[in-house]
């Protein structure tokens, strides 16, 4: 029998080619999977828009028909109007993640603090944003029997996917997002978005690598992986970018980060700074002819980032620069380690209620600026004659300069050393160079609700009085529909008035204030039963904590139009009128709650 000759086969297993440029990357599915996940996020952006114009008709229908009515002839709006709104609020809309600990702070010692859980919704979608990157990060030909191919395939997918992903994450980082007004969605729930973008753009990065580093290391050995990190600019620039982001991630980690904090912020924008330039002369030192198709995405993330930083120099000069003058700030330091600061612009700034601004001293760490509520304005005026005919002329006030007034409480950092300064300075108080960013948020408006409840936890109060002073100005101008509003403010000893009692007793001096308001005062730690009087029947004093769940359902009872449930304070008051306000959710009455909050 004669033998037969078997034809040599191929080699299935080729290395060299696929550690390399688009070597084995499937553009055609990436371009696709790039498309898929930007429109997603465009939809649900679409979704979110809808749901908030049709609210902001509904509010503003409410306050046309509303503001002209008693409460009594409010009783329409008090009603929901859909039936399955209230068990959508009650299960969804308002619900933590699991039993009532949304805010709260997760701390496994005194010292190590892991942050807060997402509400419901925003795990269901965080859930979808993380199920459909890893779909689109494994979606390969995993037949392919050439494993470096493969490799180079994950190395191309994990790549455009990094910055796809980055895109966004920039956007949802700046507080200057123009989303934030458009969709009207705090800054804080895009700061959570950001900080998961963020870990899942990370850890895209590291698989690019990785996939890389294996193909690599099995065409040259590690010799060869540290020859191209050295000496070739495409390879060495990428690595840069990610370690970089690396970096980012570990000082990013919750107990570093709360640990840390005025250190993260600062290393977080340097290594940021660094990952975009490595990934940009990444892009364009590839040897593929204008750069990897990426280039376009990362200039665009860094035109983004770039414009956003020129955005805040441009609020900083606006607001604090006039005419020769600048802004100084008036440092008071206030009984229960708190400072109250009065910042006086050389210009008119309109703020709103429920807005903050971003403060720099000028010896405290000026490099650094941290967020606290607006809790009082005060305008200057000047009189300028204009004429209406030539015998006639009419006086109006235009106003120039606007003083802006905080109550910071002393926790570490700026906030502690701004507190020592003025505590030991003469008379407790002290001027100082400033400058006010902002002011930014505000896009609450509780104008067409007939009825108000601000719940406020210590140093809190300076968001809720903002829209108390602003809610009784709108009653006497016939602005608002507003005819019951009820304070409540929790502190821990009766000292803690004086941080604001020259704009309570503007308040209490307003008119209409005994009709329309009910403060309630709960002092958690009183001194003496004196602390704890009032002959007020508008203004009353309790000692301890109060029962939410009973006071929000008297409130309930005597609803006088759509009620709005606002708080700002501690997680766990915050936790707390979360639940009170889900439990009402029962009797089908317009209970909104409005929460105030900034999660780091």
């Amino acid at each position: 029998m004669e033998s037969q000759t078997v034809p040599a086969l191929a080699p299935v297993s080729t290395i060299a080619p696929f550690d390399t440029g688009l070597n084995g990357v499937n553009q055609e599915a990436n371009i696709l999977f790039q498309n898929i996940l930007w429109w997603s996020l465009g939809i649900v952006a679409l979704v979110v828009l809808g749901i908030r114009i049709v609210e902001l008709c509904s509010a503003y229908v409410r306050l046309i028909t509303s503001m002209s009515l008693s409460g009594a002839k409010q009783k329409f709006w008090k009603i929901h109007q859909w039936s399955w709104m209230p068990g959508l609020k009650r299960r969804l809309l308002y619900a933590p993640l699991w039993k009532k600990r949304h805010n709260r702070e997760i701390r496994l010692s005194a010292a190590v603090n892991i942050g807060t859980l997402p509400s419901r919704l925003h795990a269901i979608l965080l859930l979808g944003y993380l199920a459909s990157n890893l779909a689109y990060m494994f979606i390969l030909d995993w037949k392919n029997i050439n494993k470096y191919s493969l490799c180079a395939e994950i190395r191309g997918r994990s790549g455009t996917l990094a910055l796809v992903n980055m895109l966004p994450l920039i956007i949802l980082a700046t507080r200057n997002n123009p989303l934030i007004p458009m969709l009207k969605v705090s800054f804080d729930t895009y700061n959570l978005l950001h900080r998961w973008m963020g870990r899942v753009v990370v850890a895209e990065v590291v698989i690019h690598t990785t996939a890389w580093a294996v193909v690599q290391v099995a065409d040259g050995g590690w010799e060869s992986v540290n020859s191209k990190i050295m000496q070739d600019r495409f390879i060495s620039s990428g690595m840069i970018g990610t370690l970089a982001m690396v970096f980012i991630f570990v000082l990013s980690v919750s107990p570093v980060r709360h640990a840390f904090y005025e250190t993260f912020l600062t290393t977080h924008i340097i290594f940021a700074l660094v990952a975009f330039v490595g990934t940009w002369v990444h892009c364009v030192a590839s040897e593929i002819p204008g750069g990897l198709p990426q280039l376009p995405w990362i200039v665009s993330i860094m035109v983004l980032w770039l414009a956003e930083r020129m955005a805040r120099m441009v609020r900083l000069a606006y607001c604090n620069w006039a005419g020769g003058r600048f802004t100084d700030a008036i440092i008071e330091s206030m009984p229960g380690e708190t400072t109250r600061v009065t910042l006086r612009l050389p210009r008119f700034v309109n703020v709103q209620p429920g807005q903050h601004a971003y403060l720099r001293f000028s010896r405290i760490n000026p490099w650094e600026n941290h967020p606290f509520s607006i809790a009082w304005i005060e305008h200057t005026y000047e009189d300028e004659i204009l004429p209406i005919s030539e015998k006639e002329a009419k006086t109006i006030r235009k106003p120039v300069a606007t003083a802006v007034s905080f109550v910071i409480g002393a926790q570490t950092g700026v906030t502690r050393k701004l507190y020592d300064q003025a505590r030991s300075a003469s008379n407790g108080c002290m001027v100082m160079s400033a400058a006010f960013e902002g002011p930014y948020a505000g896009h609450h408006s509780l104008d067409s609700y007939g009825h108000v409840v601000l719940f406020a936890g210590a140093t809190g109060i300076t968001h809720q009085i903002s829209y108390l002073k602003h809610l009784l100005q709108g009653f006497a101008d016939g602005t608002v529909a507003t005819r019951r509003i009820v304070l409540v403010w929790i502190i821990r000893d009766y000292d803690a008035l004086e941080w604001v009692r020259p704009w309570m007793d503007a308040i209490l001096r307003m008119p209409h204030r005994k009709e329309l308001v009910k403060m309630k005062l709960f002092i958690t730690r009183p001194k003496n039963p004196a602390q704890v009087h009032s002959s007020s029947s508008t203004v009353q004093i309790f000692p301890g904590r109060p029962n939410i769940p009973m006071l929000l359902t008297k409130e309930v009872q005597e609803q006088v139009g759509a009620m709005c449930v606002t708080v700002c304070g501690p997680g766990a008051l915050a936790d707390d009128v979360r639940d009170a306000v889900r439990m009402v959710q029962d009797e089908g009455n317009v209970v909104d709650l409005v929460e105030e909050s900034f999660t780091w």
